[in-house]
């Protein structure tokens, strides 16, 4: 794929094999960033363990402590009072049948994350298929699946994100905009590495952290040395 003009002198700012401490890594992002627009920047960590066994996954959640900069849009699939509770934490769509029947006949998907009871997992299951591949399958790891539904809420609100292994061992999460300055992505940066770094499997073995790419959209990737963040 051909570069444009702008990633390529972004891209000379980088050196392509040095690893950086991560406030360095962090400046480069910012500097490197090449959109008009407010961009995301992006955290990608290749682990030392094989997703294809059960006891070697890597998944779970954390609140980032400055957010994402991303308001994200919760649907909370619930009944009675456990509804009313979504409503009073923010919610910004509260159903059940009625949204099932909303994703499943309209392909409706104006949400970020969907949380959901225990009681209403069955229904939830007709349309398993549908949300699977847009990864917004409610699950009890993911804290997506409970019967406090308002702390799900606001903690989805507040920034919080869930991590898990892609097919290649590689973890791909969100850290914040490019606006939020060095000090909150790096405290961002921090968090997540803490909360990944005390997922590691038991089955593991070797080096656990064996790459770490932080990138804006669009812009070049830059490698932070993995053996700094595991100290």
């Amino acid at each position: 794929m051909k570069k444009g003009k702008k990633y390529i002198e972004a891209a000379k700012l980088v050196e392509k094999d040095t690893l950086y401490d991560v406030k360095e890594a962090v400046d480069l992002v910012q500097k490197t960033s090449i959109t008009k627009f407010d961009a995301t920047v992006e955290a990608h960590i290749r682990l030392g363990v094989d997703s294809r066994h059960a006891d070697q996954q890597v998944r779970g959640t954390v609140v980032l402590p400055h957010g994402t900069g991303r308001t994200q849009r919760v649907l909370v699939i619930a009944k009675g009072d456990k509804a009313a509770e979504a409503e009073a934490a923010g919610a910004d769509y509260v159903g059940a049948e009625d949204m099932i029947a909303k994703i499943q006949n309209e392909n409706w998907f104006e949400f970020d994350a969907m949380i959901a009871t225990p009681d209403v997992m069955g229904l939830i299951g007709r349309i398993g298929r549908l949300l699977g591949p847009k990864g917004l399958m409610p699950n009890p790891k993911a804290g997506t699946v409970t019967a406090d539904v308002g702390k799900a809420v606001a903690d989805v609100k507040a920034g919080k994100i869930e991590y898990r292994l892609d097919r290649t061992n590689i973890i791909h999460v969100p850290l914040g905009k490019v606006s939020f300055g060095t000090e909150k992505l790096a405290d961002n940066f921090s968090t997540l590495m803490s909360a990944v770094i005390k997922a590691k499997p038991s089955a593991a073995k070797g080096t656990y952290l064996k790459s770490i790419t932080l990138a804006s959209t669009m812009g070049p990737g830059v490698k932070v040395n993995p053996l700094r963040v595991s100290e």
